[in-house]
């Protein structure tokens, strides 16, 4: 009789298939590890509520703008500031608009599950968007838009400083790392950038919006979910 090797994952599996109500088919590629540049020391993450607060004031500055103008105020981020993952949407709407913080609503609701599914809470991470003002009517930000707001979030990114970048949909993918392609192309693999000298690894998936409109897709952020958890364990990261 040959023994039969258990699948560990199965029972972690079935929870998450629980929550997104989709019957998966999964897979165990392994993820290559890459190495991280981290010098930053105690002075800087005592002054990163500080120099938040600055990036704030620069946002808030900027003039001739359609976005701000037509907006009731700057969302600039929500969550745990020395989070070593990053989640990256593509702007506010109406819901947090009104409350002033980010992901609420439905899709807040979702982002949520979606995380304790990889067993993290929502408070551990930092939560920002690519635009940090609601655009009218909820439209998709335009390239110009896009472009001019990546010079803050790159330096948002710098300022939280974490392990792991995850981009939630097609806005936040161009405005950091440049790639106006479609999302679905480009989904699900791991990708770097520089920002000051430090190498961030990065994975893009869907918006949470995004798939309360689209739940068929749900199967495919599980995907780049697991990768995420299991980047979090070749790092040796702590949340």
């Amino acid at each position: 009789m040959t023994k039969r090797d258990l699948n560990q994952n199965a029972k972690y599996d079935q929870e998450f298939i629980n929550i997104f109500e989709e019957q998966f088919i999964f897979g165990n590629k392994p993820i290559n590890r890459i190495n991280i540049l981290d010098n930053i020391n105690t002075s800087e993450l005592l002054n990163k509520p500080k120099r938040l607060l600055e990036l704030k004031k620069e946002i808030s500055s900027i003039e001739n703008c359609n976005l701000k103008d037509n907006s009731n105020g700057i969302i600039l981020g929500d969550g745990d500031v020395n989070s070593p993952i990053i989640f990256i949407g593509e702007a506010p709407g109406l819901e947090e608009e009104r409350s002033g913080k980010v992901f609420q609503g439905e899709v807040g609701a979702l982002l949520k599950k979606m995380l304790a599914a990889i067993n993290i809470k929502i408070e551990d991470v930092y939560l920002s968007y690519s635009i940090n003002f609601r655009p009218p009517e909820d439209r998709k930000p335009t390239a110009q838009e896009i472009k001019r707001y990546s010079i803050f979030l790159k330096k948002h990114v710098s300022i939280i400083n974490p392990k792991i970048i995850v981009l939630m949909g097609s806005t936040a993918m161009e405005a950091l790392v440049g790639l106006s392609s479609k999302i679905t192309h480009e989904r699900g693999k791991w990708k770097e950038i520089i920002l000051n000298k430090k190498t961030y690894p990065i994975m893009i998936t869907f918006n949470p919006s995004y798939l309360i409109r689209f739940p068929e897709n749900k199967k495919f952020s599980w995907e780049d979910l697991k990768k995420i958890k299991q980047k979090i364990k070749d790092l040796k990261i702590k949340i």
